[in-house]
């Protein structure tokens, strides 16, 4: 991909660090177990490249794990990382009342605070209907004895039945809970990012919202960091685009078109599969040694193979493309 320096063309575009998360793929063996092994090297392959890790995220079927093996995801991270590396990881309150949450959430937040984690908190099925008042001091009683704080996960039911997208006044709210440093959007919708944004910068510029629209990456670009399921499929092409970015280089735009592009492959509907399409990417490329997920998990047909090796090949990731297609592509189609 050529370089080159946009300069004024840059014009507000300008320079930036961002912060980049990948939320993490959790791979399984084929007869469905979860790949401790193959989860452990891809954690590990994650942080070498320059993106932090965050797990238990929807990505790596936070909601479909029990309670251990959520515990277990923390510990297999913390080992990956070594010590030292901070790591992002949901924060579940599993079926609890309403009235439970709060307890519920701290039990989750201490969890992974005792693994040097920063919390994620996931929404509760409990939390529909509640009014904004209510919601915003559930999330400050939830974060009052975390040590380092937390961020908020904003998520669409698109992606699962437990999300949900904040109307503006419980976003504004949140912005006035202290314990919380920022919040993972993931509405799909530039609209309603923007928003985010607008608010953000005149109410609280140090607050962090965190992109998960996975279909429009370059939100970067207008103010946001990113926490991306995404970013699992290609961390070090990620990576790489950030540090064009920071340098104003051109090489960033045709880096994140192609990004972009397997962004709409991966996460068109049904949007849950793209987990699958995430496992038969990094087959297709080496990284996983099959394409197996969460038993209970949504699935694309095997003919996805074909749209993804050629992401592959716009990314760079494939040497033979041929000796690919033989090996990775056509058996499956069969």
């Amino acid at each position: 991909m050529s370089s080159g320096s946009l300069q004024g063309a840059w014009g507000r575009l300008a320079p930036r660090r961002v912060h980049g998360i990948a939320a993490t793929l959790l791979p399984y063996t084929p007869d469905g177990r979860i790949d401790w092994g193959a989860f452990e090297r891809h954690v590990a392959r994650t942080h070498a490249a320059g993106l932090d890790v965050a797990v238990n995220m929807d990505t790596g079927f936070g909601d479909l794990l029990s309670s251990g093996e959520r515990m277990a995801v923390l510990e297999t991270t913390r080992r990956a990382l070594g010590p030292g590396p901070r790591f992002y990881a949901g924060a579940f309150a599993g079926d609890a009342h309403p009235e439970d949450l709060p307890a519920a959430y701290r039990t989750a937040i201490a969890a992974i605070e005792r693994r040097d984690g920063l919390p994620v908190i996931v929404q509760s099925m409990a939390m529909a209907g509640m009014r904004p008042a209510s919601k915003a001091a559930l999330y400050a009683d939830a974060v009052s004895a975390a040590r380092a704080g937390a961020l908020a996960f904003e998520l669409s039911p698109r992606f699962a039945p437990h999300g949900e997208i904040w109307d503006d006044e419980t976003f504004e709210r949140l912005l006035d809970v202290p314990g919380l440093l920022g919040a993972k959007h993931s509405s799909l919708e530039r609209d309603t990012e923007l928003r985010r944004l607008e608010v953000r910068d005149r109410r609280r510029p140090e607050f962090r919202i965190y992109t998960g629209n996975d279909l429009a990456i370059d939100m970067v670009t207008f103010g946001s960091d990113y926490l991306l399921g995404l970013a699992t499929f290609a961390p070090e092409q990620f990576a790489a685009r950030d540090a064009a970015l920071a340098v104003g280089d051109a090489s960033a735009l045709a880096l994140g078109d192609a990004l972009q592009h397997l962004g709409n492959v991966g996460f068109r509907e049904p949007i849950p599969a793209y987990k699958h399409a995430a496992a038969l990417f990094l087959h297709l490329t080496g990284q996983l040694a099959s394409d197996s997920i969460h038993p209970r998990a949504p699935r694309r047909p095997q003919s996805d193979r074909v749209l993804l090796l050629d992401c592959a090949r716009r990314l760079g990731l494939v040497d033979d493309l041929d000796a690919v297609y033989r090996e990775r592509v056509a058996p499956f189609l069969a």
